[in-house]
């Protein structure tokens, strides 16, 4: 069995590390990943993925990558179960970060 994912896109927000109870430090960004075929409209659809980084991978994408820099990301997918505040329960999704690649910078584009 295989649970892998390879994404490519650019980063929507600048990065945030948050250090946890146990001393581990995490961080949550949000990939815009492009569709490769167009719409009904002619127009490219984008995709807005959340990615979980841990520990290093978490700190130097802190340090290194900004708001529109592209990535790329291998990792896995993580599903969870989610109770809302109404106690209504549904699945959410998200990608697992084993290995960030810094591609290139906004400014580089």
């Amino acid at each position: 069995m295989l649970n892998q994912v390879v994404l490519v896109g650019r980063l929507t927000k600048e990065p945030e590390v948050i250090k946890k109870e146990n001393g581990k430090r995490v961080s949550n960004i949000v990939v815009a990943v492009p569709r490769s075929y167009k719409n009904s409209e002619g127009l490219y659809d984008t995709d807005f993925l959340k990615c979980i980084l841990w520990d290093g991978i978490a700190d130097n994408t802190k340090e290194y990558c900004h708001t529109g820099d592209i990535i790329g990301i291998k990792g896995r997918l993580q599903g969870n179960l989610v109770t809302k505040d109404d106690q209504t329960k549904y699945y959410q999704t998200e990608v697992v970060a084993e290995k960030v690649t810094f591609l290139s910078s906004k400014k580089d584009d």
